[in-house]
């Protein structure tokens, strides 16, 4: 096993992978008024493939692993980012890393991805893309544990995650892989995703007595197989959002933005004008889980889930974080 350390990120090919490692440079390439367009960071490294890298990461745009997502998975697993790209290009794929989030998350979101390698190598990311630059919805992925990304590779500002699934989540203690049974005070220390679970919990309050006791249920939420935890539906438990006024749809909306806003924010504008455009809260169901699933029995939830024929946003963090997130386009 190589150990992974903060310095290691683009040292060689066959350093070992760290994604919080290497030195920051920027993203985005702001331009002047008379300078011409660049490339975008995804298309730049697309570019810099050679024959026998793209034969490696790039799959057709209508492959099925589009569609997928798990908690830990690699959309190439013989293909990590140390043993396919070199030093230069390992550093685009960290720009276009650090560009997908905003600043006032970026660091905790590189410094999640960096533990939950656990100092192994064997559990690099791996990224890859779906169709060519002729296609509308080219697009870039980044997976791994804990971790899937998506953007469209035409641009570095942003265009939602083109209707496919992402995924974050994570463990942030030290592992002892023979008694640890990976469950988070009811605080989340140290996790960065808690955050949407104090926002989500703010529009709970906001709630009636009637409408908190419609969306409180005492029952498993959805399974996390990769076919059952993204997939859309029409049969919604829980609080439903037609029934909100409209002051608490437009308090929902806000609450979806700001559990977003992790993300950059062209990503959250194209993501939020989906679902006011094609009227998503009207079809959406909302519900949040007591039992084990109420870390400490507070009555602060810690899994909720939001869905409907559009719409799946699954937050579970009993034993620990995980959260699916996957909106019809």
């Amino acid at each position: 096993m190589r150990s992974i350390t903060r310095r290691s990120w683009i040292q060689s090919a066959t350093a070992a992978v760290g994604l919080c490692a290497m030195p920051q440079i920027s993203v985005g390439r702001s331009l002047g008024a008379d300078e011409p367009k660049s490339d975008s960071l995804p298309m730049q490294l697309y570019k810099s493939l050679n024959d026998q890298q793209r034969q490696k990461v790039c799959l057709p745009m209508d492959h099925p692993r589009r569609q997928f997502v798990s908690n830990w998975w690699y959309i190439h697993p013989d293909n990590r980012i140390p043993n396919t790209f070199n030093q230069e290009q390992q550093q685009l794929i960290k720009s276009i890393f650090d560009s997908m989030h905003s600043e006032d998350y970026r660091d905790a979101v590189n410094q999640q991805v960096l533990i939950d390698q656990y100092g192994d190598e064997r559990n690099a990311p791996a990224v890859g893309f779906f169709g060519t630059p002729e296609d509308e919805n080219f697009e870039f992925i980044f997976t791994g544990h804990h971790v899937t990304r998506r953007c469209n590779a035409h641009s570095d500002t942003g265009r939602g995650f083109g209707g496919a699934p992402i995924f974050y989540g994570h463990y942030p203690h030290p592992v002892d892989r023979m008694n640890d049974n990976f469950r988070e005070a009811k605080d989340h220390p140290g996790n960065p995703y808690w955050y949407q679970g104090k926002v989500f919990n703010r529009f709970v309050q906001s709630l009636d007595g009637t409408q908190q006791a419609k969306g409180l249920l005492n029952a498993e939420p959805r399974g996390e197989d990769p076919d059952v935890v993204i997939a859309r539906s029409n049969e919604g438990r829980g609080l439903s959002c037609s029934d909100l006024s409209v002051d608490q749809k437009k308090l929902f909306v806000d609450t979806m933005h700001d559990m977003l806003s992790m993300f950059r924010k062209d990503d959250i504008s194209a993501t939020i004008e989906t679902i006011e455009k094609n009227s998503v809260v009207d079809k959406l169901n909302v519900s949040w889980f007591a039992g084990k699933y109420d870390i400490g029995s507070d009555k602060v939830w810690d899994t909720w889930q939001i869905e409907g024929p559009d719409l799946v946003w699954y937050f579970r963090g009993e034993p620990h974080i995980h959260c699916y997130f996957h909106l019809k386009t």
